[in-house]
């Protein structure tokens, strides 16, 4: 089905290769992951089997790769779009239209597919998905894990031969990479070919049947799931690899939050239109501490987060700081936010210039620090937008550790990031404690244990449950109800 031949490739601008002599052969109907450490190469194979590489991204480019018997090089890029179906890293990037509904006719509509036929696609993916209540809504003002949802909706309409996925559960909740399990666990049903690239491996466990492992552009290892699975952490660490029996727990670090300064917020409520998002009347929060928000996707996180910094149009909400009261302008100048999706905010011609421009003071020491511990000295030269989505999540991260504000807040920051640069950035986080107050809108676990003393938790808007007044056994009971059935549903596979 799918078969590389001694493939090189490096991009046009990049001094180092990201494919070295990679050979593999992909039977039709298997499920392949793919995986390994941020920037070793997992984008890029993903690229030459949809066809993007070499008809869209520049570079160069030896040996060959095939699909169905055809070198991808030699087939225009609609005729492959035909046979494999695309997932990317970041869903609004494959968007053509603006509501949900439309988005999914798309394809088979380009296809010259029949309406008739058309409408009995749209009714089976939105059904067999579970999806009706995206249907018929603006997708840009929907959840980023919603737009994921979208974004594999859509392919399931075009009906491919072959799906490949680019980190597809990095901006999913628990809940919501349930249902994606189930969306590939159909496709596998139907006998379509799978490839995953991806860094969270606990729920592919049950569905791939093959494992290739990638590091510096070369593939370190190529086996079975039954053998990669029983695999221990320690020797999965050595790859940069997450546990394939994650820890689902959301309990934050034990910390005494009492006597402690609060930063109250008051009116944060907030709507798209005729869709409200958010109801928080009022809500103290222990400064200068590490807070996670967590819940369903389009629970209102990334709307709470942005409304914190000032971001929102038309918010009225204000927050009580030291005795100030702050609201718009006053709040975003106070504040600095890491996006979900960071091509947003990366504006510079180097990485240097980029994690370097909100500075008010330069500071050689504490630069050549951040980027020590974030692994980016040698990418300091580099224009921010020839990184892996890993390596802009961790240039972002860079720029917000330097800035001088006093409110910080990550959305999803450890998106496409490998364990050893998760466990990077949480600990750099964790640095900020007593000294910044820090929000981070997150779906990972690992990263909430590593350096958050209190978790938000979200639900249509709502804040439902919170631990602010420190790690009570209350608190444990009621989160470990909450995501009891998920925790024992993945640790189950």
């Amino acid at each position: 089905m799918i078969k590389f031949e001694n493939v090189n490739f490096k991009y046009a601008r990049s001094k180092d290769a990201s494919l070295n002599n990679v050979s593999l052969k992909i039977k039709k109907g298997e499920t392949v992951l793919i995986c390994g450490e941020s920037g070793c190469g997992k984008t890029t194979l993903v690229r030459m089997i949809n066809g993007l590489i070499p008809h869209y991204y520049e570079g160069e480019m030896s040996g060959k790769v095939y699909l169905n018997g055809e070198e991808t090089s030699k087939r225009m890029l609609y005729e492959t779009a035909k046979t494999v179906g695309s997932v990317f890293q970041n869903p609004k990037s494959q968007f053509f239209c603006v509501d949900s509904r439309s988005e999914l006719a798309f394809g088979p509509e380009n296809m010259g597919i029949n309406e008739e036929e058309i409408l009995k696609r749209i009714d089976k993916t939105v059904s067999s998905m579970n999806i009706n209540s995206l249907m018929d809504r603006n997708i840009f003002a929907m959840s980023g894990g919603e737009k994921q949802k979208i974004a594999c909706a859509s392919v399931d309409t075009l009906s491919p031969k072959v799906c490949v996925l680019d980190e597809p559960s990095s901006n999913l909740s628990l809940e919501a990479i349930e249902d994606l399990k189930e969306t590939l666990l159909m496709w596998k049903k139907e006998g379509k070919t799978i490839i995953v690239s991806e860094h969270r491996l606990y729920w592919l466990k049950d569905i791939c049947d093959r494992v290739i492992c990638l590091n510096n552009g070369e593939i370190i290892f190529d086996m079975p799931m039954k053998k990669f699975k029983n695999l221990p952490d320690l020797k999965l660490r050595e790859y940069g690899l997450r546990s394939v029996n994650e820890n689902l727990s959301m309990t934050p670090l034990k910390s005494d939050l009492n006597n402690k300064d609060y930063i109250t917020f008051e009116n944060f409520n907030y709507s798209y239109k005729n869709f409200d998002v958010l109801h928080i009347d009022k809500l103290e929060i222990p400064r200068n501490e590490v807070i996670a928000i967590v819940g369903p996707n389009g629970a209102g996180k990334s709307t709470f987060s942005k409304c914190i910094c000032g971001l929102m149009k038309g918010f009225k909400g204000t927050a009580h700081i030291g005795g100030k009261k702050y609201k718009g302008k006053k709040l975003l100048q106070k504040s600095y936010m890491v996006m979900q999706d960071v091509n947003h905010q990366l504006f510079c011609e180097t990485v240097l210039d980029e994690i370097t421009l909100g500075m008010d003071e330069l500071n050689e020491k504490k630069i050549t620090n951040i980027l020590n511990k974030l692994g980016l000295k040698s990418l300091s030269k580099r224009h921010p937008m020839s990184l892996s989505g890993g390596q802009k999540q961790r240039v972002a991260v860079a720029s917000a550790l330097l800035c001088d504000k006093e409110i910080i807040l990550f959305d999803e920051p450890t998106s496409g990031l490998d364990f050893y640069n998760m466990e990077k950035v949480a600990n750099l986080i964790g640095l900020l404690r007593g000294k910044k107050t820090v929000f981070i809108v997150t779906h990972d676990p690992d990263l909430i244990r590593r350096c958050a003393t209190v978790v938000l938790h979200l639900e249509k808007g709502h804040i439902v449950n919170s631990n602010i007044i420190g790690v009570r056994k209350e608190y444990e009971k009621e989160e470990e109800e909450y995501y009891g059935a998920a925790v024992s549903l993945c640790r189950q596979s």
